[in-house]
């Protein structure tokens, strides 16, 4: 009889979410971490760079006050301490995530693990062997290592490094213009840093829809946040305490010195080390292969997380997780669509969104029409002083069907619930057109943009 029904090697989002969830079935449960439960995500990641957004989004509002007939003199502002909340905030998860493995009679076994075979993981720091009916593999992934942009982790950083910065550089040059780029640039840009987005593809956040990457592009130039898109980063040379970035662009070629440059580029699954020859497990650039129920090629071992490669983020991880562990359980969790997985950006405007862009349905072959609504028309917008933005609902022509929503504007990431849940449900734009949203709310913007796919916007 194995020592455990389950073992997780790995305790981010995916990691202790899968093993809180055995517990919770009543299966034998242990999880395996080298570091801090809660993985990159909470330690160094999605909550402490939350944090630091929040200080970022109350120093914007004070250095605006005048906006409001407030008059602020001589504002000061001390950013060590919004890392130490940040920490402070992260603390207080970490203890949370023990405390519920704990609830849940999930073991907690500190180390690295390693998988001897399909079945069996050595704890190379003790020397412990267990063994397990099933595992579960969550070791995320880290930033991949690219010859032209070496990182020092002094000069040259990655977001782990530039969590934990207790000062803000003067100058910044940010490689990449994706998620942790522009809530980086947000974050420094608002405490005075000097900030220039260098990205290769045509827009910033490229992977949204097109309009939604244009209006923040507008809106990162009001802010004084530069960008150069389209553009190549050739090498950085480090001399001292400064560095230089040689970029090229439009058959041009330029080199911006700064203080720091954040690379916010490219991962790589962290699968060197962990037994997977030795398992017999197999990989396809970098990442770990799994079928629709996170199984490996391997019986009894499953794969979850950003260690897929499929999409890199914690909720996903989180459901994936389930998956596989009610999966072991006998049980039939529905098939995951990575298509409508919510994405949310936290710069200062929040992007959100779910579902195809614009161009990739049409790209499919669907009949489409367009139902949009500018925050400029909403009253609560306007009331909050923050009218910047747009929904954009993809729908089809002929049903109704929501097909993708894409937001930019202020909070617009706490709308993907409704729309998600709709889409979930089999809801078409007449019924979020007729649902009576609270006014004056930004919620109601949904209502208006579902109306306006049918030609029947009230408010505009």
């Amino acid at each position: 009889m194995a020592d455990f029904d389950v073992v997780v090697l790995g305790s981010g989002p995916g990691g202790y979410v899968a093993a809180i969830r055995a517990g919770q079935l009543g299966l034998r449960t242990a999880i395996v971490e080298r570091d801090a439960l809660g993985g990159v995500c909470l330690n160094w990641g999605c909550i402490p760079s939350k944090a630091l957004l929040r200080n970022a989004e109350v120093l914007d509002l004070v250095q605006h006050a005048d906006d409001y007939g407030i008059s602020v003199d001589n504002i000061e502002f001390d950013y060590g301490k919004a890392v130490d909340r940040s920490r402070e905030v992260v603390g207080r998860l970490t203890r949370g995530v023990g405390m519920l493995l704990k609830k849940n009679n999930v073991e907690h076994i500190p180390g690295i693990g390693r998988l001897v075979d399909g079945s069996t993981i050595e704890i190379t720091d003790s020397g412990r062997r267990v063994t397990a009916d099933n595992v579960i593999i969550a070791t995320g992934a880290r930033q991949r290592d690219i010859a032209s942009l070496p990182v020092d982790r002094s000069i040259v950083i990655t977001s782990r490094e530039a969590i934990e910065l207790r000062d803000v550089p003067q100058r910044v040059v940010i490689v990449g213009g994706g998620a942790t780029g522009c809530e980086f640039a947000h974050i420094w840009n608002t405490y005075g840093a000097e900030v220039t987005i260098v990205e290769l593809l045509p827009s910033l956040i490229p992977n949204e829809d097109a309009e939604i990457g244009a209006q923040l592009q507008r809106s990162f130039r009001r802010q004084g946040i530069n960008f150069m898109t389209g553009a190549n980063v050739g090498g950085i040379t480090v001399t001292g305490n400064t560095a230089s970035v040689a970029v090229s662009a439009n058959g041009e070629s330029s080199t911006i010195d700064c203080d720091k440059v954040l690379v916010a580029v490219g991962v790589q699954g962290n699968i060197d080390n962990i037994g997977l020859d030795a398992a017999g497990i197999e990989t396809d650039r970098g990442f770990i292969q799994i079928d629709e129920r996170m199984q490996t090629n391997v019986a009894g071992v499953y794969a979850i997380g950003d260690v897929t490669g499929k999409l890199l983020l914690a909720h996903v991880a989180s459901a994936q997780g389930v998956t596989a562990v009610e999966t072991i359980a006998g049980l039939d969790p529905p098939q995951l669509d990575y298509t409508l997985m919510p994405r949310a950006i936290y710069c200062k405007p929040q992007v959100a969104s779910f579902g195809l862009t614009e161009a990739q349905a049409i790209e499919q072959g669907h009949a489409i029409k367009i139902g949009k609504f500018p925050f400029i028309a909403s009253g609560k917008a306007l009331a909050l002083g923050a009218s910047e933005g747009f929904v954009k609902l993809v729908v089809d022509e002929e049903i109704g069907e929501i097909l993708g929503g894409h937001m930019i504007g202020t909070e617009v990431t706490e709308l993907l619930g409704e729309l998600s849940m709709t889409r979930l449900l089999e809801g078409t734009t007449a019924e979020l057109g007729w649902l009576v949203h609270p006014h004056p709310s930004i919620s109601e913007t949904l209502k208006e943009a579902a109306l306006a796919a049918q030609g029947e916007a009230i408010h505009i």
